[in-house]
């Protein structure tokens, strides 16, 4: 990670909204619901470097780089994640999670998260409901791997643009915040997410998400996920730093995001991500 840490700037005071304004942004949310779901796009290193010129409006933009090869589903990232930024850890509710993906060699297909996986996945059944698994043997087995998820960033964050108070803002150097002072609970953020990386705290009863740890990396820490991954799945790095490790793997390797058919530009890269990741 980039010792460097994130820049200092002043959020901008939330304004009055009117009511034209306020279904304009509305609509959004709705005019989002009716977007097909895709799985990924494959960047080519040059599709990557155009990622990266877009993003340089500033010596610091934090970027997130998922290695999908290393990840084994030990749940130690979200874990730690929950007792960092104050989850409740026995609410299913996690910034982070990680989620199983099974093929059996008849073309069936398989996907669970337990709980977020925050205790790992300690069954090799499947989750399928409330108490219910299902049991699939290992030699039916094609193939099968993790996706740890979060908060994609986006450069075109379309929570922010949605927000009616302002309380969902997007920082210079890259990272989506929530001031939970102004936050009003509408969820309108919620409902605008396409990655499903939002919810409402437990407790305080406002807009949650990932934030990359901020209060983390304003002291040079790495978030508290990537410090407790054990394999080195993921790490966080400056996009407009050459010399940054996690840059140049997005700029030279073959990386993919998700669902980017949305616009929004996530900042979230996976090696190693299969098309049947939704």
């Amino acid at each position: 990670m980039s010792s460097t840490g994130p820049e200092s700037f002043s959020r901008r005071e939330p304004g009055s909204i009117s009511r034209r304004d306020f279904l304009k942004k509305t609509a959004i949310v709705a005019a989002g619901a009716l977007i097909p779901l895709a799985a990924l796009e494959i960047l080519s290193p040059a599709r990557a470097q155009a990622l990266v010129d877009d993003a340089a409006t500033g010596p610091l933009h934090w970027v997130f780089l998922v290695d999908t090869y290393k990840c084994v589903g030990c749940g130690f990232c979200v874990k730690a994640c929950k007792l960092e930024n104050e989850v409740p850890y026995e609410t299913e509710a996690t910034r982070t999670w990680v989620e199983r993906y099974v093929l059996t060699k008849d073309g069936g297909f398989h996907a669970d998260s337990p709980e977020g996986a925050r205790d790992g996945f300690i069954t090799p059944k499947i989750k399928i409901g409330p108490g219910e698994y299902q049991d699939i043997k290992p030699e039916d087995i094609a193939k099968a791997y993790f996706v740890p998820k979060l908060c994609n960033q986006c450069n075109l964050p379309p929570c922010v643009q949605v927000c009616p108070v302002g309380a969902t803002y997007k920082a210079p150097d890259g990272v989506v915040l929530v001031d939970r002072t102004w936050c009003i609970g509408c969820g309108y953020c919620i409902m605008a997410c396409p990655y499903g990386a939002r919810f409402f705290h437990p407790k305080y009863r406002t807009a949650e998400k990932c934030n990359f740890c901020y209060h983390r990396l304003a002291k040079g820490l790495s978030p508290a996920c990537v410090q407790a991954c054990p394999f080195g799945a993921r790490q966080i790095g400056n996009l407009n730093d050459p010399n940054d490790p996690v840059a140049k793997v997005i700029t030279t390797e073959r990386i993919a995001v998700l669902k980017s058919e949305y616009g929004t530009k996530p900042q979230v890269f996976y090696l190693g991500l299969d098309q049947e990741v939704r």
